[in-house]
């Protein structure tokens, strides 16, 4: 049975990814420039970054005043309701500020502790991802229209090709950069795009076989995960636990339980 709840978390997540989306693109100054640093000195914040997450929880506020809000960018209120949004306005930052292409909208609403709603946009493809617990994952494009998707048939893992990403801390670069020399040989390839919600959406899409990362925050993954879940994809942390700061993985059924082995093994949660 659709909860229309959820059709409604839905429809103002889709609104509120298209607007930031539209602005971001559409906004971008030539001179942008960094307005501030998280954790190190290259993991940068733009004036765009905080713009998006405004419009977004504005734009949300007006239609569910009592929910709760979790960004990236500073975005922290309790709210009374059991709804509570999970917003990153923009994943993969450094990509949007050397004119890169590979950046998205991310935007999840939890029930009760629980993703129920994920939308992704990705402007500069034309694309946006979404799903609702339960109703499958959804891809709409301006070429395509709406499709319904689905993860790859399971493949070796010497023939999976597996995305990752970087923590900004040089310390921990340095130990990510030995695990994925660890793994390179052991897969088909590895890739690197800049932005967890895209990697996450492009295993649901099939674009991937899996893909790994260390030191993601709960903006980062939620509505990422929530679509490749839906897509039949199985996603984790560490083995027995849920994606985590520690580690994130999302791969094809197949795929899923050796690559996490093998990062276990590898030791990809350990600083």
């Amino acid at each position: 049975m659709t909860d229309p709840l959820h059709t409604e978390l839905l429809e103002l997540a889709k609104e509120a990814a298209r607007r930031s989306g539209e602005l971001l693109r559409d906004g971008r100054p030539a001179d942008l420039a960094v307005a501030a640093t998280k954790s190190s000195p290259i993991d940068v914040v733009t004036e765009m970054d905080i713009a998006a997450e405004k419009l977004i929880t504005g734009l949300i506020s007006e239609h569910r005043p009592d929910d709760g809000f979790l960004g990236e960018e500073g975005a922290s209120v309790e709210g009374s309701s059991g709804i509570r949004w999970i917003i990153d306005p923009l994943d993969g930052t450094v990509n949007y500020l050397y004119g890169l292409p590979t950046w998205a909208v991310s935007i999840a609403a939890e029930q009760d502790g629980e993703t129920v709603v994920g939308v992704v946009g990705i402007p500069m493809r034309d694309e946006t991802f979404h799903a609702v617990r339960g109703r499958g994952a959804w891809r709409t494009g301006a070429r395509e229209g709406e499709r319904a998707l689905s993860c790859r048939p399971t493949a070796p893992l010497d023939q999976a090709l597996v995305s990752t990403g970087f923590n900004y801390v040089t310390e921990v670069r340095a130990r990510q950069a030995d695990v994925a020399q660890r793994l390179i040989p052991l897969v088909r390839d590895i890739r690197r795009s800049g932005s967890a919600a895209v990697d996450l959406c492009d295993v649901a899409a099939g674009r991937l076989d899996g893909y790994y990362e260390r030191g993601l925050h709960p903006w980062d993954l939620a509505a990422g995960d929530l679509i490749a879940r839906e897509a039949g994809a199985l996603t984790g942390g560490r083995p027995g636990e849920r994606p985590a700061r520690d580690l994130t993985v999302a791969a094809t059924p197949g795929v899923f339980g050796p690559l996490q082995r093998l990062l276990e093994d590898v030791g990809a949660w350990h600083d």
